[in-house]
């Protein structure tokens, strides 16, 4: 069915009269009167008697006008929300990041976003696989590097370290190494190697296997490893951004704490002037403040 000739239906039922309806459209009153005669003809009905007063909907036009009447409404309310956007924030948000950032840092502090966006609809999209933004496979994506990915517009939030880490329960019972090569009388928790993982990490892990740690825990995310290390199973290599929500994790071996690993926001350039783009990003940014703000005062950065 054709938009335009429902539009001036809907102009000359609410005006009653084929010249009003087309000085309210700017157009003639033939130009109004030919749209009306085709969409009757595509309807094979008739919408309006026609008297000298004026026109009046028959029964199958006063169905039509029922249903253009909503549609109207339903167009002017997205109007107006679409004018407010430039000051509200509401809608669908994907955003893609790693399992282990997801659960563990971004997760917890997504009540601060809600508490000032509550009409915001966030789908948490948390998988190793880089999503192609580019092709809106999310909206907004938290990676531990540099993407890679055309049109991206890409901002550094902050850089992030793979320690080791146990429980106080733990350490009271067997003790804190002193050496990387006391790991071999520990239980080590950590990534399996086959999982997808940061490349610091990765190298970090390598580097304590040869040590031969007494017993191995490889679980394929570290949401999964933090389990252990709660659970005093062991020793376990966990990014420091989980300190400041364990504040009882006993940090071991700083000398073999990995490189520095970026981590960075990014969006597709079609999406520079999102308002839920803005948002998430100043958000983000904001938390992180925060988060330092708190290693610093706990005297952990």
């Amino acid at each position: 069915m054709d938009w335009d000739k429902l539009r001036i239906f809907h102009a000359v039922a609410d005006a009653g009269s084929l010249t009003h309806a087309g000085d309210k459209l700017n157009l003639s009153q033939s130009a109004v009167s030919r749209q009306i005669r085709a969409l009757e003809e595509s309807l094979n009905a008739t919408l309006f008697h026609r008297h000298a007063r004026g026109l009046i909907l028959t029964e199958q036009g006063e169905l039509l006008f029922d249903a253009t009447s909503a549609m109207s409404k339903r167009l002017d309310a997205a109007s107006a929300r679409i004018r407010d956007s430039e000051d509200e924030v509401f809608g669908e948000l994907r955003v893609t990041t790693t399992f282990g950032f997801g659960t563990l840092w971004l997760a917890p502090r997504l009540p601060h976003l809600y508490e000032k966006f509550p009409d915001l609809k966030v789908d948490l999209m948390l998988e190793e696989r880089v999503l192609d933004l580019p092709m809106r496979e999310a909206d907004v994506a938290i990676r531990m590097k540099e993407p890679s990915q055309a049109d991206l517009i890409r901002k550094r939030l902050m850089t992030v370290r793979m320690k080791l880490y146990a429980s106080r329960k733990y350490v009271d019972k067997h003790g804190i190494p002193e050496t990387a090569a006391d790991i071999s009388e520990h239980r080590l928790i950590c990534q399996n190697p086959s999982a997808a993982q940061v490349g610091a990490s990765a190298v970090m892990v390598q580097g304590l296997m040869t040590h031969n740690p007494q017993s191995l825990l490889t679980v394929n995310n570290y949401f999964g490893v933090l389990q252990g290390v709660l659970h005093n199973l062991g020793i376990g290599v966990l990014p420091d951004y989980v300190t400041e929500d364990f504040p009882d994790l006993v940090h071991v071996l700083p000398e073999s704490d990995s490189s520095e690993v970026p981590v960075y926001l990014a969006y597709p350039e079609e999406l520079r002037h999102s308002r839920r783009i803005q948002a998430f990003r100043d958000f983000v940014q904001e938390e992180i403040i925060a988060h330092r703000k708190h290693l610093k005062a706990l005297g952990k950065l």
